[in-house]
């Protein structure tokens, strides 16, 4: 996935492509930087949780720019976003998602809240960047309650 990420920075070195050229560099820096803290390569999990951490990053940053009126922030934002989501896995749909979080309950046992801590540990492996943790969560927590 890295390497995937490497060659389309170089592509849009070459094609001159502002907004991929720009996007690319922050994931890659922000890949780097988690390289160096964990000591070790990113695999292709931690690379994508990387990438679903600057997605939801531009999220804010759209946000923001809609209290402040800067609509071209926005605009920038939107389309690092739709960018970025061209890499990932298509995500989970409610029904999908709630069918896996079944699974986990069954499989964990679980029978009230107080567990979700467990059903969450076995569940968020499994997810691989298709759906975030928040909608995870709420799933668990709305079929535990």
């Amino acid at each position: 996935m890295k390497n995937q990420l490497e060659t389309a920075l170089k592509d849009a070195i070459r094609a001159g492509d502002e907004v991929p050229k720009r996007t690319l560099r922050m994931v890659l820096s922000a890949i780097r930087l988690a390289e160096v803290e964990k000591g070790a390569p990113l695999d292709d999990a931690g690379v994508m949780g990387i990438l679903q951490k600057e997605i939801k990053s531009r999220q804010e940053t759209i946000e923001d720019a809609q209290r402040a009126g800067r609509a071209d922030l926005e605009e920038s934002a939107r389309a690092e976003i739709e960018f970025l989501s061209a890499y990932l896995p298509q995500p989970f749909s409610q029904a999908e998602l709630e069918a896996l979080v079944r699974q986990v309950i069954a499989e964990v046992g679980a029978t009230s809240i107080r567990e979700m801590g467990q059903v969450m540990k076995a569940l968020m492996p499994r997810l691989q960047g298709k759906a975030t943790g928040d909608q995870a969560s709420q799933t668990v927590r709305k079929l535990l309650q």
